[in-house]
């Protein structure tokens, strides 16, 4: 009961935060339309789409796991934000577990990259895509999970710095290359070998391709998915779960 208490609390308190930086919702959203209507727009004249998919449909699954890997990440921040100015010391003396601490933070980041990847999500008309409400529900849940998951590598991440400054540089080298080999901008199984393989490992190419599974169902051609929704889900899962037990092991020993 306690350890639940714990997790609301900190959960509810960087929801407030987020909602007072009007500022980081705005540039979290103008990010990923930026993306989709410039790079998109621009990519969709010279890639050639496949089947009944055209590239701006194949690239917004990849704008909604944008928005997700961004938003969620970066809420890691908070963890530094807290040691600098001593909360985190005053949660830590507190007779909790470090899990409930982590499993706080993570949901916070969770649900505020799900709401971002929600208003992103309602752009579908735009981009000539045509979802009922199985489509939505499912999207919103698998949104929950990647976010979820990337919430947790970014936890882990930040449990090993001190500063902004060097969060915010060893982010640049890890959040760039996690889009760009995921399979958002271009299919997988059009990569590079070398390429290929290390999307098979990258985390954000399961969440994006299950994005695509439902966003792009009943639509056909080599644009579409290069995993089962199955496979997808499963290993979003699997990776959380790791990053979950790696980042309370990482609190209890850095932080």
């Amino acid at each position: 009961m306690i350890e639940g208490r714990v997790v609301y609390v900190i959960t509810a308190r960087e929801f407030k935060k987020f909602i007072r930086e009007r500022s980081r919702l705005f540039s979290t959203l103008a990010r990923p339309l930026i993306w989709l209507f410039l790079v998109g727009g621009g990519l969709s004249r010279v890639v050639p789409s496949g089947g009944d998919i055209t590239y701006l449909q194949f690239f917004f699954p990849g704008i909604i796991g944008m928005t997700i890997l961004f938003s969620s990440i970066f809420s890691a921040i908070s963890i530094i934000w807290d040691k600098e100015f001593g909360y985190m010391k005053e949660i830590l003396v507190a007779p909790v577990s470090r899990t409930s601490i982590v499993v706080g933070k993570a949901l916070s980041g969770t649900i505020v990259s799900t709401l971002q990847a929600l208003i992103i999500l309602l752009l579908f008309p735009v981009v000539g895509l045509s979802l009922d409400f199985i489509q939505i529900s499912a999207t919103i849940v698998v949104s929950f999970l990647l976010s979820f998951t990337m919430s947790s590598i970014g936890i882990l991440i930040a449990t090993f710095y001190q500063s902004f400054e060097s969060f915010s540089v060893i982010m640049n080298f890890i959040v760039m290359p996690m889009f760009f080999l995921s399979g958002a901008m271009y299919p997988v199984k059009r990569l590079p070998t070398v390429f290929e393989i290390i999307s098979r490992i990258n985390p954000l190419t399961y969440g994006v391709d299950a994005l695509k599974n439902i966003l792009l169902s009943g639509r056909s051609g080599e644009m579409g998915p290069d995993f089962s929704l199955l496979l997808d889900v499963t290993v979003v899962l699997a990776v959380s779960v790791v990053f979950i037990i790696l980042g309370t092991i990482a609190f209890k020993r850095r932080v």
